[in-house]
């Protein structure tokens, strides 16, 4: 079973309930998708290590046979290459690895090599499982991180996806078997928590909500889930007592009594929903 966990917008502590989850649990494998700025370990404290590079291919041209006919400028939709009098220049950050450059070259001058974006790094203890992704300074793509990321999941994961609601998020989130959607009390949080529900009813993945920092703000959260018919299957409090272990970098389930029962009785709801066996 595959569990994300996402929210419309930063800060409202997808991290916080991903890692509360997985050490309630146990047994349990997180990959951490935010791969522009992961936090995980922060909570976890594993020693990591490399477990693997990623790449994207980019076009390598073969000056002796490239004949400047500039089909390759062309066909590229997102401006990595381009035509001067005597050469063509390659952008390789904007280049996103689709290979059309290559397909289109008739004059085979054109073949694939790996670039570096990132890697992903690998800790555990005894009952959990971290894969980490991590995008290189100054890249723009985090997709294909999260894309190779992925593929370490196994029959019990948490997907600890990017904030926000871009291509990042859809790529984490796809292909999960619940998603749960965290967010905040707030106008900022229900603006963006909106667009959140829309992206995950058009993939047609069952989800809920938690509402983390509860006591703040106001209550158009809970009034828009309940005229949309959305589960509330949480609602952390704003604590002092959380902010205070959180500044540490301690998982609260493991200081604050009743919270790890109530993170499996969650688990425990999601898995009869979806049928999972884990």
């Amino acid at each position: 079973m595959i569990i994300a966990v996402a929210s419309g917008k930063g800060g409202t502590g997808k991290t916080t309930v991903a890692t509360n989850l997985a050490i309630s649990i146990g047994k349990a494998r997180i990959l951490d998708c935010d791969v522009e700025e992961p936090n995980a370990n922060i909570f976890l404290k594993f020693d990591m290590e490399k477990k693997e590079d990623v790449n994207v291919l980019i076009p390598s041209i073969d000056k002796q046979k490239c004949t400047l006919c500039g089909d390759c400028v062309n066909a590229c939709r997102y401006n990595a290459l381009a035509m001067l009098p005597k050469d063509i220049l390659l952008f390789p950050e904007l280049c996103h690895g689709c290979g059309l450059c290559s397909m289109v070259c008739k004059y085979d001058a054109i073949t694939e090599v790996p670039r570096k974006i990132g890697e992903i790094l690998y800790g555990k203890n005894e009952e959990i499982e971290l894969y980490q992704g991590l995008l290189n300074i100054g890249e723009a793509m985090a997709t294909p991180i999260i894309k190779e990321l992925k593929k370490y999941s196994n029959d019990m994961t948490i997907i600890d996806a990017p904030p926000g609601n871009a291509c990042p998020t859809m790529e984490a989130i796809i292909d999960s078997d619940f998603v749960i959607l965290v967010t905040e009390p707030t106008p900022f949080g229900l603006h963006d928590l909106k667009i959140a529900v829309s992206i995950v009813r058009k993939f047609g993945i069952p989800f809920g909500v938690i509402i983390n920092k509860y006591g703040i703000g106001d209550d158009g959260v809970e009034k828009y889930c309940e005229q949309e018919g959305i589960r509330i299957m949480m609602k952390i409090p704003h604590s002092r007592e959380i902010a205070n272990l959180y500044s540490k970098g301690i998982p609260f389930v493991e200081k604050m009594e009743g919270w790890k029962e109530r993170f499996i009785e969650l688990y425990e709801e999601i898995k009869n929903e979806t049928g999972g066996n884990s």
